[in-house]
């Protein structure tokens, strides 16, 4: 039975992610990012990282933070640009940090392909546009389709509602988004929920993401983001 390393600190479940590496960032906006853990990957120190998640941040916290801290290579993502993305927009142009736009269901699916060991699968999205250059098509069925590789990630940071001491993991509403999507296609798991309960007291038909992928789980207590010029 596989069982998750449940930490006390946030710095302590990020401990170890090494420069250079792919993180896969779980949330949509504000919703599910994994505060905590994104603040103390900043503290921790990793540089060079190639970011993959919905957007590229909001206002000055959570992602935007880890872009403001100079840490960040590359991010690949579906939203780069909203009206408090201003973080990444100053750094994207003056050349700071590269981008790969990705479409979001594109994005789901290139995660769950890495997560299901699924070397590539041609999708219609993005035919015919900036997005598609490059890339193979092939016409099946009358339609043409444009080849995508997965995405895996060294290290997939996730937010959920409640952890058992196994690592399963429920999640809260639309806070689930891209979190059991990401926990698939990554090494190394780890995941901040509201409270970690023992074993055998989630139900089973909610547990969305079973143990078996999660490898390190912290508790941090449910705090309330805002951001400053958001609209």
């Amino acid at each position: 039975m596989s069982r998750a390393l449940v930490l006390d600190t946030a710095d302590e479940a990020v401990a170890g992610i090494e420069d250079g590496s792919t993180v896969l960032v779980g949330g949509f906006g504000l919703a599910g990012m994994p505060f905590d853990l994104i603040d103390a990957l900043i503290r921790q120190g990793a540089d060079d990282l190639t970011i993959v998640s919905n957007n590229a941040g909001n206002g000055t916290v959570g992602l935007a933070a880890l872009l403001e801290a100079g840490r960040v290579r590359k991010v690949i993502c579906s939203f780069p640009r909203q009206t408090d993305s201003y973080v990444f927009d100053g750094l994207y142009r003056a050349g700071k940090v590269a981008l790969e736009v990705v479409p979001q269901g594109t994005l789901a699916e290139r995660l769950r392909a890495a997560g299901a060991g699924i070397g590539a699968f041609f999708c219609p999205t993005g035919v015919g546009t900036p997005l598609a250059e490059g890339k193979e098509t092939r016409v099946l069925g009358g339609r043409t389709f444009v080849l995508e590789y997965p995405i895996s990630g060294d290290v997939a940071l996730i937010s959920a509602f409640k952890g058992d001491t196994l690592g399963n993991l429920v999640y809260r509403k639309t806070a689930r988004n891209f979190g059991p999507v990401m926990a698939t296609a990554a090494r190394t798991v780890v995941a901040q929920v509201n409270e970690v309960v023992p074993a055998g007291s989630l139900d089973p038909e909610a547990v969305i993401t079973p143990s078996i992928y999660v490898d390190r789980l912290v508790a941090v207590p449910a705090r309330r983001y805002i951001v400053e010029g958001a609209r």
